[in-house]
């Protein structure tokens, strides 16, 4: 995985977005030469991408054809209508949005300490309150099931990712754009703005200086 293309701050932020997402899609070659995208929980663990499921079924069976495999994430923070910006002029109208593509290798874990790792790593996202015994490899009460279950393991070949925030725009427009979506108050209208604030390239150079 080529960390260098990013700066700590940004391969930072990258990693915060995965360990924040539960939700991504899996692309595997299929059969039919179709890829096969599959909507599934993910956790992000010691730089590596797990999901699991059954050992028969199509994952498992595409897996075996071929260990390149694609996989992203993303978020839409906020729907930017165009009127926002212009009282007639269609353009403008955008979205906002994080969002990671990966391209990887997958492979089955076979390694049962792997297995409780991954699989308690998705515990604790999934379930941060706890009310459970922990996963381990040598808890008798998940033996079985440890070895029931595919645990895909899926190394990060190479990583993109776009964060966008209107960090394009020129002020005042930022500014009036930045007032309208606070004035709308949508659920996550506070987090864009701020989130907006943030990715500004001006306040990024102050907070590098």
């Amino acid at each position: 995985m080529r960390r260098k293309e990013f700066a700590v701050q940004e391969w930072q932020e990258i990693e915060q977005f995965l360990n924040e997402m539960s939700f991504g899609f899996l692309a595997m070659c299929g059969e039919d030469g179709w890829p096969h995208v599959k909507p599934l929980n993910f956790v992000y663990w010691k730089d590596t991408i797990y999901v699991h499921g059954s050992r028969v079924g199509e994952k498992i069976t595409d897996l075996k054809r071929s260990p390149n495999v694609t996989f992203s994430v993303a978020k839409e923070y906020a729907l930017i209508p165009s009127y926002f910006s212009d009282p007639t002029f269609a353009c403008p109208a955008t979205s906002y949005f994080k969002s990671v593509s990966i391209r990887g290798t997958a492979e089955l874990v076979d390694d049962l300490e792997q297995k409780a790792e991954a699989l308690e790593a998705f515990m604790q996202k999934l379930q941060p309150e706890g009310g459970y015994a922990p996963i381990t490899a040598d808890n008798p009460e998940y033996a079985s099931r440890l070895r029931g279950v595919a645990v895909i393991g899926i190394r990060i070949d190479s990583l993109s990712a776009k964060f966008k925030f209107g960090q394009n725009l020129k002020e005042p427009a930022r500014a009036n754009l930045t007032s309208r979506i606070a004035e709308r108050g949508l659920p996550l209208d506070e987090e864009t703005v701020r989130l907006m604030e943030l990715y500004c390239p001006h306040a990024r150079k102050d907070s590098s200086s």
